[in-house]
């Protein structure tokens, strides 16, 4: 490989660790993340989005690259479309989970002859629940491979324009890829911090915060939809 070649690789990684800070990746990481209360958990969240990410991009490099498939751009716009309607589901079952635990009580007392009536909100203790690894990273590996699909398009253009051979290019992908894990495992890992130093002591707002996090999801996903569905006539 030439010396532009290795730099080309250089500059996948770097890009691959910045992709990571794309909104909806944020968006939909934030919503997943929210669950967990344990560093290491969240941090493997991110670790298998990441790895979904690149399995998908690694699936369309090979098409495009070495079966010379193309991408066409209303199939790249469909994918995005895809990605929006899943932010939408990603939000809306964590605005759900967030208030699942609390429960309305009416409670009615009397007082020197007089009844009243109080409403009560409970939310029950949290219960340890033991996850295991092939559960925990299925949702974000999927995740993480429509959004990989989503961006291969654009991604796909840049390897075919900037590097000499099919192989390159995979390895292109791969070593962006790479970056991608790497810096959706430390986002993952800091987004995750605010939910684990509230998961004991401060669970309302624990839960607070996984409510703004599906609503964050839910209305970039709508948001999303009103700009690939009409803006960009995909549904019209």
């Amino acid at each position: 490989m030439t010396d532009a070649t290795f730099t080309m690789l250089g500059l996948g990684l770097v890009l691959g660790l910045r992709h990571a800070l794309d909104p909806d990746h944020v968006a939909a990481v934030s919503t997943i993340v929210s669950e967990s209360k344990s560093l290491r958990r969240s941090s493997l969240v991110g670790t298998f989005w990441g790895l979904g990410h690149t399995v998908a991009l690694l699936l369309a490099g090979i098409f495009v690259l070495a079966l010379k498939f193309q991408i066409s751009p209303r199939f790249a716009l469909w994918m995005e479309f895809v990605v929006a309607l899943m932010l939408i589901l990603l939000g809306a079952r964590s605005l759900l989970r967030s208030l699942r635990d609390y429960k309305v009580h009416v409670h009615r007392h009397t007082h020197d002859g007089t009844e009243h009536v109080h409403v009560h909100v409970h939310r029950p203790g949290e219960q340890h629940r033991h996850r295991h690894l092939i559960k925990l990273g299925a949702r974000p590996f999927v995740v993480g491979m429509v959004h990989g699909m989503a961006g291969s398009a654009a991604l796909m253009i840049l390897v075919l324009a900037t590097l000499p051979s099919a192989i390159a290019g995979l390895v292109y992908v791969a070593v962006f890829g790479v970056g991608s894990v790497g810096g959706m495992l430390l986002m993952s890992s800091l987004i995750s911090l605010p939910f684990v130093f509230t998961a004991k002591r401060f669970s309302a707002v624990g839960s607070g915060l996984q409510f703004v996090a599906g609503g964050a999801s839910l209305a970039f996903g709508v948001f999303l939809v009103w700009q690939y569905g009409v803006r960009d006539r995909l549904l019209f």
